[in-house]
C-alpha cells in the first residue's frame, strides 16, 4: 500500500538532515496545496536602456511584428506583453542618471533638493509575504551593491552582486561551526536592540512632544526589527533546499558584462521553484568598461550617448541583443519548470524594462516595458496614445494585485492598468 509522504519530510543521520526530492506519494499533498500555489514577482531593469527602433513594433494589437530585439524571444509571443507610451513624471534629476533610482519607486525629481525616495514595489510586495520565505526578497545586481529596491523609509536595499555568494546562502548549509557564528550574531544583534530600546526608554521622558513621536516611530522601528530577527532565527534551524545546480562561479573580469548577467539570470529560477523567496528585482548597470562582446571597442555607457552614429549604434545593438537573448533563456528556464499548478513562467510575474526611454539623450519617457507570465493575457502590443505617457504606475498597481497585495493605489498611480 502507497502511503502519502508529507513533501517537506527529511532523511536524517547522525544530524545530518538531507531534503528529499519531489515523489509521487507527495502528490496528495501537491495537490491540496495547488489551490495556494504562491504568487511570484521578478523585476529586471536595464539601466541604459533599449535602442528604440531595435525594440518597439511599428504595430499594436496582437499582430504586432517582431522587431531585431523581439525576434530573440519570438517564442515567448503568447507570453507577454509588450507596452509603449509609459513613464513616472518628473523623472529628471540632478544627474542624467537619476531615473534609475526611482525605476521602481516613482519617487519625484530624484536627487535635486529635498529628494527622499520612496518605497519601491518589490518591497511592497516583500512586505506581503513576509517571512514565509526565507528571504521575503533577493536584490540583485550586476557590478555593485547600488540597487533599485527602496524601504518604506527610502533606505536602499543593498544589492548581491556575487552569485556564488548568493548560491551560498541560498543552497549551503555550512559547516556546524559556521552556523553557530550565525548564531551567534542573531544573539548579539538582539541583546544590542534591546539596549537601544532601553536607553531610548529613558530618553523619551526628558524630550518633548514633537521628539517624542519622532521616538515613538523610532520604538515602532525597533521592534519590526526584533519581529525581524525573530523570523531569521527560525529560518537558521530550517534544512536549506536542495538543488541539482552546481555553486557558480563568480566571474572577476568586470568587462564579462553578459556573463554575469547570466549569471544571475540562472539563479532566478531555482530561488523561485525552491521557494527560497517570491520576490527577485535585478539590476542591470553599466560596469565602466568595454564589454567582452566581439565587435564592440567602447563601453556600454558611451554608445548609449551615439549621437546617431551609425557605427555606435551598431557596437550598442551588439550588446543588447545578448541582453535580450539572456533574457529569453531565463524565460525559457521558467516555462520548462512546471508543477501542478503550470509553468514556473505563469505563476510569477516578470517585468523586464528600463528607467530610460532615450539613452541617447537620458529621456525617461515612452519607457521599453514587458510584462510576462503572472497568469494574464498576453500577446499584444499595448501603447498608449495622447499627449502626455500614461502612468507606468497604473501597470505596477495591477503587477501588485496580481501578486496578492491589496492596493489600488501605487506612487503616481491614478488607476489600474487592464488588457486583454
Amino acid at each position: 500500500m502507497t502511503m502519502s509522504v508529507d513533501r517537506r519530510t527529511f532523511l536524517r543521520a547522525s544530524g545530518v538532515a538531507m531534503a528529499l526530492p519531489v515523489l509521487e506519494s507527495m502528490h496528495p499533498a501537491l495537490a491540496r496545496a495547488a489551490a495556494a500555489s504562491p504568487k511570484r514577482m521578478v523585476n529586471i531593469c536595464s539601466t541604459l536602456g533599449l535602442y528604440s527602433d531595435s525594440w518597439f513594433p511599428k504595430t499594436t494589437g496582437a499582430g504586432w511584428e517582431a522587431t531585431q530585439y523581439l525576434s530573440l524571444i519570438e517564442q515567448h509571443r503568447d507570453n507577454f506583453t509588450l507596452f509603449s507610451g509609459l513613464s513616472h513624471e518628473e523623472q529628471s534629476g540632478r544627474q542624467p542618471h537619476n531615473s534609475e533610482i526611482t525605476w521602481l519607486t516613482a519617487a519625484r525629481r530624484p536627487g535635486l533638493d529635498g529628494f527622499r525616495n520612496s518605497i519601491s514595489i518589490d518591497q511592497v510586495a516583500a512586505n506581503q509575504f513576509g517571512y514565509s520565505t526565507r528571504f521575503p526578497s533577493i536584490v540583485l545586481g550586476t557590478a555593485t551593491a547600488q540597487s533599485q529596491s527602496f524601504t518604506t523609509s527610502g533606505a536602499m536595499v543593498p544589492a548581491e552582486a556575487s552569485a556564488a555568494e548568493l548560491f551560498r546562502k541560498l543552497f549551503l548549509q555550512g559547516t556546524p561551526e559556521e552556523l553557530e557564528r550565525e548564531a551567534q550574531s542573531l544573539e548579539d544583534g538582539g541583546s544590542i536592540l534591546d539596549r537601544l530600546k532601553t536607553q531610548t526608554d529613558a530618553l523619551r521622558r526628558r524630550v518633548s512632544a514633537a521628539d517624542q513621536r519622532k521616538l515613538d516611530a523610532y520604538y515602532q522601528a525597533v521592534r519590526t526589527a526584533e519581529q525581524d530577527l525573530g523570523e531569521v532565527k527560525a529560518w537558521q534551524t530550517r534544512a536549506k533546499p536542495v538543488v541539482g545546480a552546481e555553486q557558480p562561479t563568480d566571474l572577476p573580469n568586470p568587462a564579462d558584462l553578459i556573463g554575469r548577467i547570466k549569471l544571475m539570470f540562472n539563479l532566478i529560477p531555482l530561488i523561485l521553484e525552491t521557494d527560497s523567496s517570491r520576490v527577485v528585482s535585478m539590476m542591470i548597470q553599466d560596469h565602466g568598461v568595454v564589454p567582452t562582446v566581439q565587435g564592440v571597442s567602447s563601453d556600454q555607457h558611451s554608445l548609449s550617448h551615439h549621437g546617431q552614429d551609425p557605427g555606435k549604434i551598431e557596437q550598442l545593438k551588439k550588446i543588447e541583443l545578448q541582453i535580450v537573448e539572456a533574457f529569453g533563456t531565463m524565460m525559457d528556464d521558467l516555462q520548462s519548470r512546471t508543477d501542478e499548478n503550470g509553468s514556473l513562467l505563469d505563476q510569477t510575474t516578470v517585468l523586464f524594462g528600463s528607467n530610460l526611454g532615450n539613452a541617447n539623450a537620458h529621456t525617461p519617457v515612452d519607457l521599453p516595458v514587458l510584462v510576462a507570465g503572472g497568469g494574464f493575457s498576453h500577446g499584444q502590443h499595448i501603447a498608449h496614445e495622447g499627449e502626455h505617457n500614461a502612468p507606468l504606475c497604473d501597470l505596477f498597481v495591477t503587477l501588485l494585485q496580481n501578486v496578492g497585495v491589496e492596493t489600488d493605489q501605487f506612487s503616481q498611480s491614478k488607476s489600474t492598468l487592464t488588457w486583454g
